[in-house]
């Protein structure tokens, strides 16, 4: 490793720490180094509060005069809540910024990079890129198309089943694995699950840990059957959404929406158009949703090619039964040649149980 993957991954780790504080804004971590001293160091803690590189500057003071700034995105050129970090940079007298990618956004993207070079500052790109742009695989979907990342997530025996034949399925995993989740939660900032989910087991859908933040609740529901007596609508812990097709009830919507809860209708006359549904969480500044469906909900989902990462818990257990649950349902495919493969996949375990993740790759 060299002095500038050093830094870099020094930078990254800062961001990293500040994972589900940030959004909609990305990841940014950034180090400041002179005389081979670090003098400045920063993160992007929240949306409208100062960038990385301006919390470095601001550590850094007169010291970062002549140095080298490491940044884990471009430095932004433009006027929003907070001023351009480019224009802070080429004020505080750096000679060399290293940059481990670019802004994703094809309408910003270089415009940073050019405000530092026209300075006559030394601009290198590219160190760590591949890290840095997985570490904002959320931010890097959400500022092109404006609709959330999406993350399937399920829990289920190495039989594909996540309940038995009798409904029971707690529970499928460990505590470790289900503490995974909270952490996860954590991270994102909505949940979905489809109403049938809450009338079988009446979820609280939070984040179980201490000082977590809980995600929007999102709920699935044709014509507005969701008990008003769920504790996604009456236990005040969350906000709760629920998305609806043209058959609502015009009296269930009203009293939801008593009790605090939004209802959203979309343009499909029996079902919820959930391509409707992730384009108006975009719009409302949700870039990240974890789907935690019941087998029709996630086939919807992975049919229509709306999944962008899969995490799956498997349980060393097999339940067995043709009339059990599986994660995935619906028609399923015809033939092996049209089965979705993933990519990058990593496996690890969680307790006694093993955890997948990996990307579909649509053919």
């Amino acid at each position: 490793m060299n002095n500038h993957e050093f830094y870099m991954n020094l930078a990254l780790q800062n961001a990293l720490s500040m994972k589900g504080q940030t959004d909609p804004n990305p990841l940014v971590g950034s180090v400041i180094v002179n005389d081979s001293r670090i003098v400045g160091i920063g993160a992007h803690l929240k949306a409208g509060e100062p960038h990385a590189e301006i919390h470095a500057l601001r550590m850094a003071g007169d010291k970062a005069q002549g140095g080298t700034i490491y940044v884990t995105l471009e430095p932004c050129s433009h006027h929003g809540r907070t001023g351009p970090c480019a224009e802070a940079i080429v004020r505080a007298g750096l000679k060399k910024v290293v940059v481990a990618t670019l802004d994703p956004n094809p309408l910003v993207a270089g415009r940073g990079i050019k405000i530092l070079e026209d300075a006559g500052i030394e601009v290198i790109v590219g160190v760590c890129e591949e890290q840095s742009i997985k570490m904002n695989e959320v931010f890097n979907k959400y500022i092109v198309k404006n609709t959330p990342f999406v993350i399937m997530k399920s829990a289920a025996t190495l039989d594909g089943k996540i309940a038995s034949h009798t409904s029971d399925s707690k529970w499928i995993t460990s505590e470790e694995a289900r503490n995974d989740v909270h952490h996860l939660r954590n991270e994102v900032g909505a949940i979905l699950v489809g109403v049938n989910t809450v009338i079988k087991d009446n979820p609280e859908l939070t984040t179980r840990i201490p000082n977590g933040r809980n995600p929007i609740r999102i709920i699935l529901d044709s014509t507005l059957k969701i008990p008003l007596d769920s504790k996604v609508v009456n236990d005040n812990q969350a906000e709760t959404w629920v998305f609806t097709s043209q058959q609502y009830s015009d009296l269930k919507k009203k009293e939801l929406e008593n009790l605090g809860v939004k209802v959203f209708v979309t343009n499909d006359l029996h079902r919820v158009d959930i391509v409707e549904t992730l384009k108006i969480l975009g719009e409302h500044s949700v870039s990240s949703l974890i789907v935690e469906g019941g087998g029709e909900v996630n086939a919807s989902f992975m049919n229509q090619k709306l999944v962008d990462k899969l995490i799956l818990y498997l349980a060393p257990k097999i339940i067995g039964g043709k009339h059990a649950p599986t994660f995935i349902e619906g028609a399923g495919i015809e033939k092996m040649g049209h089965a979705i493969e993933f990519s990058s996949i990593e496996l690890s375990k969680v307790g006694p149980d093993y955890k997948f993740i990996g990307y579909p790759q649509y053919s």
